[in-house]
């Protein structure tokens, strides 16, 4: 399920003469979260007026061409004469009027969203916090905090507290409604709507009772943030799907090889793998040849030969298995690159037979497959480069210094003029008196490299090198450095 979503998500905190003290941190922790979930987000911390106006034009230009878009703000918000404000860091708060005309009109943000193109909207205002300038302006209660307003069609509007009320501060890293909204939102398979009463019943205890969250809705369907891997595959069984809860039945010869596969000893892979009958297959259900598929693959990533002579050889050795399980092998094999025994995507993918496996693309008769995982991979844009299993051509190029010894050190990998080339944050290294040591690779070590980390395959990659590359060239990469997203 591929899922096209944009969100703007702002946190303002450094209020003249008064630091809020969670905002930011809401703000942030709502960026990461939707960026998990597959949102492209704009993020800003303690914006201006003029930077929340661009921030929202640019918002406005991705809503046209995604399905979901998403609004948050965190920090200060306010009525006047019944039209809402949410306020920049540089507002000015000396008089109803100048606070007016230097903060921003929230139902402009609303009538940007409502006349866009896309499907759903979504508006969470972390917004009525106790506001000191409100105050000065000797206001009633009633006026302070935001107005009630109303959804247009396609729309959820939440706010962190009913009309009237006040948002409280956290006593951690978040505000008491944003905590709620942490903690529930990543909750698989949940309506937005229900997700927002788990929120509501969840802050009432944070607060004692005082505070209650509301939420005005016009949404015509329904609309989930976490969509749990059974729910958006559908083809494959939760025992499957995480593998660690797949139940080996004694008596069932393939369950039997399953066993061995999974034993890590090569000395019982590699004549489990051999031993893998057309017939037993064809006599068995999908969800068993897609663990197989998925055990075959971690057997030969272990280093078992058997194993990866079945990946190496897997036209041949499936050309006599009904199609559907046929595919369901070459399914598993592709999602445990990615996913692990939870069916949770890896922190790191297990890439050594990656190749082995893509050059299977080459054949329109496992096209099928390759939409499988491209198809669920979407569902993470922000973890790659380019959604893996696309039948796309990339080209990159490599940028490289040449020293005294005719070595060439890489000091950029180019995809679409951005430089890949990063430390890796998870890898750590020694640097002598600030200098970086290098890794000497040869032109082929070199590019497996780059296909693996950027998971594009070698047949799908085309690299560009700034010096005319061979075979002997000594390529040197900086050590404790990735190309991965």
């Amino acid at each position: 399920m591929n899922r096209k979503m944009t969100a703007l998500v702002i946190g303002n905190a450094s209020y003249p003469g008064q630091e809020l003290k969670n905002s930011t941190n809401d703000a942030e922790d709502m960026y990461t979260a939707l960026s998990e979930f597959g949102f492209s987000v704009i993020h800003l911390s303690n914006a201006t007026q003029r930077e929340i106006d661009e921030a929202v034009k640019s918002f406005r230009d991705n809503l046209n061409s995604n399905d979901i878009g998403l609004f948050y703000f965190a920090g200060h918000g306010m009525q006047i004469n019944g039209e809402n404000y949410i306020t920049a860091v540089d507002t000015d708060f000396g008089t109803e009027i100048d606070a007016k005309y230097s903060s921003y009109p929230l139902n402009k943000v609303i009538e940007i969203m409502e006349k866009s193109g896309n499907k759903t909207n979504i508006i969470i205002l972390d917004a009525c916090r106790n506001n000191p300038y409100e105050r000065a302006w000797h206001r009633a209660p009633a006026q302070r905090g935001l107005a009630p307003l109303f959804a247009p069609k396609g729309t959820i509007v939440a706010f962190a507290t009913s009309p009237g009320e006040v948002a409280g501060d956290g006593v951690g890293r978040n505000g008491c409604y944003t905590e709620a909204l942490l903690k529930h939102i990543k909750s698989p398979d949940i309506p937005i709507e229900e997700m927002f009463k788990r929120v509501r019943n969840s802050l009432a205890v944070l607060t004692k009772s005082k505070q209650t969250s509301w939420e005005h809705t016009s949404l015509s369907g329904d609309f989930f943030f976490n969509i749990s891997l059974v729910s958006s595959i559908g083809k494959y069984g939760k025992e499957s799907i995480a593998d660690n809860l797949f139940n080996v039945k004694a008596g069932i010869r393939l369950h039997g090889v399953i066993t061995k596969l999974k034993s890590h000893d090569w000395y019982i892979q590699t004549p489990a793998a051999r031993s893998i009958k057309t017939e037993d297959i064809n006599q068995s259900d999908i969800d068993s040849v897609f663990v197989l598929g998925r055990n075959i693959y971690q057997a030969a990533c272990g280093g078992a030969h058997g194993a990866s002579e079945f990946i190496s050889s897997f036209r041949d050795k499936t050309h006599d298995i009904i199609e559907e399980l046929r595919s369901a092998i070459l399914d598993g094999m592709l999602f445990e690159i990615f996913f692990n025994s939870n069916g949770e995507l890896r922190d790191n993918f297990k890439t050594s037979k990656f190749n082995s496996v893509f050059e299977l693309q080459r054949y329109s008769e496992f096209d099928e497959s390759f939409k499988f995982i491209s198809d669920i991979l979407a569902i993470y844009p922000n973890k790659f480069h380019i959604i893996p299993g696309k039948n796309r051509n990339v080209s990159v190029d490599v940028e490289t210094i040449i020293n005294d010894k005719d070595e060439y050190k890489v000091i950029g990998v180019y995809l679409g003029g951005v430089n890949l080339l990063r430390q890796d944050e998870d890898f750590g290294y020694y640097e002598d008196e600030g200098v970086v040591p290098y890794e000497a690779l040869r032109k082929l070590a070199f590019e497996r490299r780059l296909s693996e980390e950027m998971l594009i395959p070698n047949a799908k990659l085309t690299i560009n090198f700034d010096f005319a590359a061979d075979g002997q060239s000594k390529i040197l990469f900086p050590y404790g450095h990735t190309v991965a997203k």
